[in-house]
């Protein structure tokens, strides 16, 4: 399978909600949707070094992790869509399975909808996913319609 990679662009827009969340974070801590995180946004999972109540992580090795869950995320994608897609395109992409996750990206409306070549439709669903803890949360609102806006008119602000 093809590699394809984030651009420098998409990694800043990741960074830019990860940071703006929690910035980094040497302690596990529990982000806005429930989950168990560390870093720069790495969702612990069970099992994990990091899955204990006093775990710790360098700088170092968080971006370490930052650039796996990247890589993880760039791979979701290149597995689950089919189509065509411009960098931008992309990156809005991978921002989405980075922050929820390959699981979700499979099974959402918005990759069936991009498999069958509905843009723009597709590009509509992203705002559907602004839900954590049965509730919608505004740094979710925020990111979606950044994602949404990246997708469709490469605006990574």
């Amino acid at each position: 399978m093809p590699h394809r990679s984030l651009s420098e662009a998409g990694e800043r827009f990741i960074i830019h909600f990860e940071e703006g969340e929690k910035g980094f974070s040497p302690k596990r801590y529990i982000c806005p949707a429930g989950f168990w995180s560390i870093g720069i946004g790495h969702a612990i999972r069970k099992g994990e070094k990091w899955d204990s109540p006093d775990a710790t992580i360098s700088k170092e090795e968080a971006w370490e992790l930052f650039d796996k869950d990247n890589d993880n995320a760039e791979l979701g994608v290149i597995r689950l869509i089919k189509i065509p897609l411009t960098d931008y395109q992309f990156d809005s992409l991978v921002d989405f399975t980075f922050n929820l996750g390959s699981g979700a990206l499979q099974r959402s409306a918005l990759r069936s909808m991009l498999n069958r070549g509905e843009y723009l439709e597709a590009s509509q669903q992203f705002k559907r996913w602004v839900y954590g803890n049965g509730r919608i949360l505004p740094g979710l609102v925020r990111r979606r319609l950044a994602e949404e806006r990246l997708f469709n008119y490469g605006i990574y602000k």
